[in-house]
């Protein structure tokens, strides 16, 4: 699969372990050596901004898409290459996922979970087949990952784990099965 445009789900807060911030920088260094544009919520705060300024500061293109009712709460970035603002949060997803060829899911709350479940239902619906990486920096998604594999297990799921989801632990792993 030819990856020209990637969208990252992930905080608006930067969370309390280091490594979050410092995986989503490397991983914003990536996407812009491999000329994969960006497509993200358009926050300047938290992961969000990271990913964005990652991405800018080694020549790569972002695209943030960010809600009205969100302008003032999230900030939004004023130094990318398109912003665009939507009506609402539906707005926001469905134009992130129309615009991307696949998603990374980095470490982030309530939101940041909403758009991988959508993510995974939409895949899962044949409503899109792209592929849905999650970044499980210092072990951050290990308790969802663990649920998920009960769920399968249980058989409430119509597929393998393995398969609707690319789990990596770093940057470079990530990288590595983008790339």
């Amino acid at each position: 699969m030819n990856i020209k445009a990637i969208a990252v789900f992930c905080g608006s807060q930067a969370g309390a372990n280091p490594i979050f911030t410092q995986h989503t920088t490397e991983l914003g260094r990536f996407i812009a050596m491999l000329n994969i544009k960006l497509v993200y919520g358009g926050g300047k705060k938290g992961l969000m901004g990271t990913i964005a300024d990652a991405v800018l500061q080694n020549g790569g293109e972002v695209m943030g898409v960010i809600p009205k009712i969100l302008t003032e709460w999230e900030q939004q970035h004023e130094g990318l290459t398109e912003l665009a603002v939507v009506a609402d949060m539906h707005s926001r997803k469905r134009m992130i996922y129309e615009m991307s060829d696949a998603a990374i899911v980095l470490p982030g709350g309530f939101g940041t979970l909403d758009e991988l479940f959508e993510m995974l239902t939409w895949n899962q619906l044949k409503i899109h087949d792209k592929k849905v990486y999650i970044l499980n920096s210092c072990g951050y998604y290990s308790g969802l990952i663990q649920f998920l594999r009960n769920a399968e297990k249980e058989n409430f799921l119509y597929d393998a784990i393995d398969s609707r989801i690319i789990i990596c632990n770093n940057p470079v792993e990530l990288f590595n099965k983008i790339h």
